[in-house]
């Protein structure tokens, strides 16, 4: 989704994939999915307060984050609120929610120093994060506590109800250390697990690879499904859908491509 957002230690800043693309709204009219007579999905964020929307998606993704990962999409509730009119239709849901990460470190503004967050002590399977430490243990309750708060203080009614899609771009903080930031995404997986909802990767495989590296069989995003970011048309949104996951267990649910000024997205399922 290309939003604006901090970028490694050294804080650029620039606009998500899905996001940056749809900057400049007009109004457009949706392509039907070949065979299914559902029109494809479409994602909006901050970049998109207070333009005029477009209709007729079969499913709509919501951007929960301003840019970056401790900020709130100041336009949240008006655009969950066009999102509820998604028609349906594919094997998405009507309405999803994606969010900013980032792996920050002493960077950030904020990093954790114990294993506890709004008054839960969580258990980790990196160990203790302890003051001045940066890796896994750490970077797992980064995670965990962005999470939190994408769920609970950023204006979403009954978060369990959701999927929801981890937007991971290099544009965003990262460690140089592929394992935390795994830990870190994992994390945030946990804590949607912990409340009843599911959660998926956002990315291009380039910065995955960048980002994380090879996950795991062990590693709970082994299985995530995939949101993959990159195609030029409906045409090669449709054959990106044969491509590699991000993770070697999980699979390509959606591909995101451009038309008319907007960033539209396709379901492979």
């Amino acid at each position: 989704m290309k939003t604006v957002r901090g970028t490694s230690r050294n804080f650029r800043y620039r606009l998500p994939l899905a996001a940056a693309f749809a900057v400049i709204l007009v109004l457009h009219a949706v392509p039907a999915e070949a065979g299914t007579g559902a029109g494809p999905g479409n994602d909006v964020s901050w970049p998109q307060c207070g333009k005029a929307l477009p209709k007729g998606q079969a499913f709509r993704v919501v951007g929960v984050n301003n840019g970056l990962a401790n900020t709130t999409n100041p336009c949240l509730a008006t655009e969950l609120s066009w999102a509820g009119a998604s028609t349906g239709g594919t094997g998405q849901p009507k309405v999803a929610l994606y969010v900013n990460t980032a792996n920050p470190g002493s960077a950030g503004a904020w990093w954790p120093t114990s294993n506890t967050y709004a008054g839960t002590t969580v258990a980790n399977p990196y160990g203790q994060c302890n003051s001045g430490s940066f890796g896994a243990a750490c970077s797992y309750m980064y995670g965990y506590a962005k999470a939190y708060d994408d769920a609970n203080s950023r204006g979403v009614s009954n978060p369990a109800s959701y999927f929801w899609w981890l937007d991971a771009e290099t544009g965003n903080s990262w460690s140089a250390d592929k394992a935390a930031n795994r830990a870190d995404l994992e994390g945030m997986t946990a804590y949607f697990a912990s409340i009843g909802a599911t959660a998926g990767i956002y990315s291009t495989s380039s910065q995955w690879s960048q980002i994380a590296g090879t996950v795991p069989s062990s590693s709970p995003l082994y299985t995530s499904r995939s949101w993959l970011a990159g195609a030029s048309s409906l045409t090669s949104a449709k054959r990106m859908c044969s491509s590699a996951p991000l993770t070697g267990g999980g699979k390509v649910s959606l591909t995101q491509y451009v038309s008319g000024g907007f960033d539209y997205d396709y379901s492979c399922i």
